[in-house]
């Protein structure tokens, strides 16, 4: 069934872009983050493009997101939870095999916990606040976590896999936090390696850090936004990354209107001469920014255009002038740009945001249409 809007899905952009990142890392393993519907662009077939593609890890932010992986048939490999709250089924999460980064006391010892009831133990990541003080332990704090774990491990209840904590500023170049950030990590893992851990991987790098900082790759790294072709640091290019979302929209209706024409909710836009307009039928509801009215670009009939007067929930209008649009032709809102479209990031500079908000946000009545790649549920 067709749609008025759909966002149509590269899984071998998602493939190739994960090969980039893993040639670029220099013999790192990488998890491919797929976290908030892998940006958008759809956990389960995101998930297996990634692996296709090289990735040898998958992380997400929430227990549900890991369980969704496991029910589609995305076994075989690890998967990191990397944020909690008290009270989460963690029983399911451990029967499924899925790794925990750890931060806090009471989440190891519910993880522990879990894990003694499944007569299995839990693969866990020590996490540490390097600096960003969001996750983790701070330094004061790692050592006790460090020895809860241990205590755990020898217990036979937890598994401690991996070392990690997550950069604030690596998209910007030479900010004095990130070689902070990269010393604090290099002597809290050697606090635990000395206090008895054994970890399988220690891990820092993000996007960012993953393709331009080569001292933070450590045995793995995590590129998110880099994985569905979008620069984490614009500024330096786009490193050979392809965008793998293009965001479409059937022209629903083209009419002439006379000069003096008020455009949308509260006339922000005036026709200033006899025109032609046409509403495109994609808006706030599905993840068109409302405060992109008036300025976010889109590509109609060949030509780049700027939506005109407000956005609603469920549409925008265009402004053609004298240029032809029949009701169904395509309107492109952002893609690679290999046509003259505007991409994610020509929407994120316009909104003095980042790209990552851009392709997140598309919402879920938006369906995403898959190209290439691997079969995908």
């Amino acid at each position: 069934m067709s749609s008025p809007a759909q966002a149509r899905i590269d899984l071998d952009a998602i493939s190739g872009n994960v090969a980039v990142v893993r040639e670029q890392a220099g013999g790192a393993e990488v998890m491919a983050m797929v976290k908030a519907e892998a940006y958008g662009h759809g956990l389960v077939p995101a998930a297996r493009a990634a692996l296709a593609g090289g990735a040898t890890w998958l992380g997400v932010a929430k227990l549900d997101e890991g369980l969704r992986l496991r029910a589609a048939g995305v076994v075989g490999v690890p998967v990191l939870v990397c944020l909690g709250v008290p009270g989460e089924d963690y029983d399911r999460g451990v029967a499924d095999g899925l790794d925990f980064a750890v931060g806090a006391p009471w989440l190891l010892d519910e993880l522990t916990a879990a894990a003694e009831r499944a007569g299995r133990p839990v693969r866990v990541h020590l996490k540490a606040d390097t600096g960003m003080s969001r996750g983790g332990a701070t330094p004061e704090d790692w050592p006790g976590l460090v020895d809860a774990a241990l205590a755990a491990e020898a217990a036979g209840a937890v598994q401690v896999v991996g070392l990690m904590s997550h950069f604030a500023c690596a998209d910007e170049l030479d900010h004095p936090s990130v070689p902070r950030q990269l010393a604090t990590f290099t002597d809290m893992v050697e606090s635990a390696e000395k206090a008895g851990v054994r970890p399988e991987v220690r891990h820092l790098a993000n996007s960012a850090a993953a393709l331009t900082l080569p001292d933070a790759r450590f045995d793995l790294v995590r590129p998110g936004i880099a994985t569905y072709g979008l620069s984490p640091a614009p500024s330096l290019g786009s490193f050979g990354l392809r965008p793998a979302m293009t965001l479409t929209a059937s022209t629903a209706l083209v009419k002439r209107v006379p000069a003096g024409s008020g455009v949308s909710y509260g006339h922000t836009y005036v026709t200033d001469r006899e025109t032609t307009l046409a509403v495109v039928p994609a808006g706030y509801g599905d993840g068109v920014p409302r405060h992109g009215s008036n300025v976010l670009p889109v590509l109609a009939g060949g030509k780049r255009r700027t939506i005109a007067g407000r956005v609603c929930m469920d549409q925008f209008v265009i402004d053609l002038g004298d240029d032809p649009l029949a009701a169904g032709d395509e309107v492109v809102l952002f893609g690679p740009g290999d046509q003259g479209e505007p991409t994610a990031q020509d929407w994120a500079d316009a909104l003095d945001t980042i790209s990552y908000e851009i392709v997140t946000r598309i919402g879920g009545r938006v369906p995403r249409v898959y190209e290439g790649g691997p079969a995908a549920d």
